[in-house]
């Protein structure tokens, strides 16, 4: 008891404490929607992409990729996504176009805004490298074979067809994923960072944590609870019970992933729904109120499944 007490106030306490401030902040004003998303592009353009490149500018890289890693954490993902489509459509009716998007929202994790920020609390430095690892395969994938479903239900499969080139485009505009990229390269050159580069990354880098959180807060503060609760609670379950009891079973008892990468591959599915999810049902016109209604629940409800997840991990 004492250890899940640890738990809760050293580390999901702090975090969901800057998140509060943030919804209140953008609830009651004191941010303007134009700040908010200033502060958007500051954490994903700036912030988060120069702690990304330090830490795999200086970090040692193991031998190879740990593809048993990636693979528990995306098969996971994939079990979670399709328990969601056969509820959508067996129970809700949803045609497969709609339970598609909605299934997206048993896998794709709040992987930067928060998944990123708790593993750094929780594991330092040192969880980085997983997360860096779940972060390069993240959004391109899971985007990519949902909006082939999409498409392929509705019947463009001309659209279908010239996805590769978009998901290229968005890889090379990405600065997350770039950032990465670069830091690996230079770790890779053999060349140090010099003193002054180093201080001015690790400076922009230590604004990455809290402005994530923040800007999570106050992106929540623009969703309400107005679609579908009972289909939304159904998204939430799956999301932060499945895809991380999933990531467990096979990280551990299939790959017997060493405990680190274990536990960053169970911590990062159990993170509530990415607000991708309703950027993308707005986007197709698919259970859009619904999916604003599963982030917002499914962020409330992860303070406390997350407390319970880590302290399951040892952690705290």
């Amino acid at each position: 008891m004492l250890a899940g007490m640890s738990v809760l106030i050293d580390i999901i306490v702090p975090v969901f404490a800057v998140v509060g401030v943030g919804f209140a902040a953008a609830r009651k004003s004191w941010l303007s929607e134009a700040g908010v998303d200033g502060l958007g592009t500051f954490v994903f353009n700036f912030a988060v992409p120069a702690m990304m490149f330090h830490a795999m500018a200086t970090r040692d890289f193991p031998d190879t990729i740990e593809w048993e890693f990636l693979i528990a954490y995306f098969a996971a993902a994939y079990i979670s996504w399709g328990a969601v489509i056969a509820v959508s459509r067996g129970v809700f009716r949803r045609d497969l176009a709609g339970a598609s998007v909605l299934g997206l929202g048993g896998a794709f994790s709040n992987s930067v805004m928060l998944g990123l920020p708790l593993v750094h609390l929780a594991f330092g430095e040192e969880g980085l490298l997983p997360v860096f690892l779940i972060l390069s395969f993240h959004t391109w994938q899971l985007l990519f074979v949902v909006t082939v479903l999409v498409e392929a239900a509705r019947g463009r499969r001309g659209r279908a067809a010239a996805l590769a080139a978009d998901v290229l485009k968005g890889l090379a505009t990405n600065p997350i994923i770039m950032a990465v990229l670069a830091g690996v390269l230079w770790n890779w050159s053999g060349i140090r960072l010099a003193l002054p580069a180093e201080r001015f990354l690790d400076l922009m880098g230590k604004a990455a944590i809290p402005c994530s959180l923040f800007c999570l807060g106050a992106s929540l503060a623009r969703y309400e609870l107005k679609g579908a609760v009972a289909e939304a609670g159904v998204v939430t379950a799956m999301k932060l019970i499945v895809h991380p009891l999933a990531a467990y079973l096979i990280g551990a008892h299939l790959f017997h992933l060493e405990p680190l990468w274990l536990s960053v591959a169970v911590l990062m599915a159990a993170t509530p729904v990415g607000i991708n999810v309703y950027l993308f049902a707005m986007r197709y016109d698919a259970g859009a109120a619904t999916a604003a209604t599963t982030i917002l629940m499914s962020t409330v409800v992860s303070m406390a499944t997350l407390s319970g997840v880590l302290w399951l991990l040892g952690v705290g």
